[in-house]
């Protein structure tokens, strides 16, 4: 009870509901967590080793019950905290560890994911980006796309291929790289709901340092798969903050208050996505007790990932059954149904990012249902040999 308090005491003063003015993200998201650190309530089961508070799940549930009605300014720690952190945790050495954990706790550095690249789509193994042996570095080129917050991040976890001898699914290693390093640009993409939450990143020579690998050269596939497990449990399990338009509970109350909430339609998909909703956050808090334990989720992190997706897309659906024509035209003063609309223009995102919905079926169907594999005409094929993306032949 003391720990609850304590959360309750410190969101009441540094996190009020509604949350705060954010006419600066990055620099009002790094004083938050630096506050956030301070308090003990970062990297809340993560070892104290490396700065973090080593509690256990409980504990951390206990901050996320707390925080869920509190617009917390961390997005843009996100990938650092969700994906990167924990995969560094997982597969790096002793001093990367102890060099990039804490400052990542402590909001002083922000991290992105390179893995998407323009001719590999939901296939990360044909990625082209290539990073060749130069004396004790490793000199990095190509590209990436639809890498969240790559406009502010410090460090960036990157796949590249070191091997086109080998099999696409190795030769492949993972990179800790300084997005700041000469030769890194980044180029926004703005999406539909008229914001640039993602970009593209080009490597011309990026020279990095052979201390920057995590984990083992050439086995970036298991790095990757170590991280897309972090990532899924990490997209499928995030909190559903109460601000958020779609949750059950702010769909309930549009409907009260535009009078559809006795509309036996409406409360029958009410009641459904109540129950589901609940469903979900009951099994993410199971995954990440026994990610707490030392237990890797696998391929259930892919059951959260796709159930997460498919939940949204549901909600949205009873948004339009309950909004009507106000989720697509609305009067200015009406901030409710802009809100509401630029929630419903983000969904779609919700089924490619982290993996298709496609991906997820597959890995569900493979490693949790045991069926057949889905056939590998390129299986055991040298990379340089194949036809992937926009990979020329030599």
């Amino acid at each position: 009870m003391d720990f609850r308090n304590d959360v309750r005491t410190w969101l009441a003063e540094y996190a009020p509901p509604g949350g705060v003015a954010q006419d600066d993200p990055v620099a009002m998201g790094k004083a938050f967590q630096a506050a956030l650190y301070d308090a003990g309530f970062a990297g809340i089961t993560w070892p104290a080793e490396y700065g973090g508070a080593g509690l256990s799940s409980a504990e951390q549930q206990i901050f996320d019950e707390e925080a869920a009605s509190s617009d917390l300014p961390t997005g843009i720690f996100l990938i650092g905290l969700g994906m990167c952190g924990p995969t560094l945790l997982d597969l790096g050495t002793h001093a990367q560890k102890s060099r990039y954990v804490r400052p990542l706790l402590r909001g002083e550095e922000i991290w992105c994911q390179l893995f998407s690249e323009p001719g590999a789509g939901s296939d990360v193994a044909s990625l082209q980006t290539r990073a060749e042996r130069d004396g004790d570095d490793w000199v990095v080129s190509g590209q990436k796309v639809w890498t969240s917050g790559a406009q502010y991040a410090d460090f960036g976890a990157l796949l590249a291929r070191t091997d086109p001898g080998a099999p696409k699914h190795r030769g492949i290693t993972m990179f800790i790289v300084d997005m700041r390093a000469e030769g890194v640009t980044v180029r926004p993409l703005r999406d539909m709901t008229g914001r640039a939450p993602f970009n593209e990143v080009f490597f011309d020579r990026v020279r990095v340092p052979a201390d920057a690998v995590i984990g083992e050269v050439d086995a970036g596939w298991f790095a990757a798969v170590t991280m897309l497990g972090h990532e899924r449990v990490s997209i499928g399990g995030s909190v559903r903050r109460h601000y958020d338009p779609l949750t059950y509970a702010n769909l309930h109350a549009l409907a009260s208050k535009l009078g559809r909430a006795h509309d036996p339609v409406v409360s029958s998909e009410l009641v459904t996505l109540y129950a589901r909703e609940r469903a979900l956050a009951l099994f993410n808090t199971r995954l990440k007790q026994e990610a707490d334990a030392g237990s890797r989720p696998g391929a259930r992190g892919s059951v959260a990932k796709l159930a997460g997706a498919q939940l949204l897309w549901q909600a949205v659906s009873v948004a339009g059954l309950i909004a009507g024509p106000r989720a697509v035209a609305w009067e200015p003063d009406d901030v409710d149904s802009a809100e509401l609309a630029v929630a419903i223009n983000a969904t779609p995102a919700s089924s490619i990012a982290g993996g298709t919905n496609q991906i997820q079926r597959g890995i569900i169907g493979e490693r949790i249902l045991g069926l057949p594999k889905e056939p590998q005409a390129d299986r055991g094929v040298p990379f340089r040999e194949l036809r992937v993306g926009t990979q020329h032949q030599d």
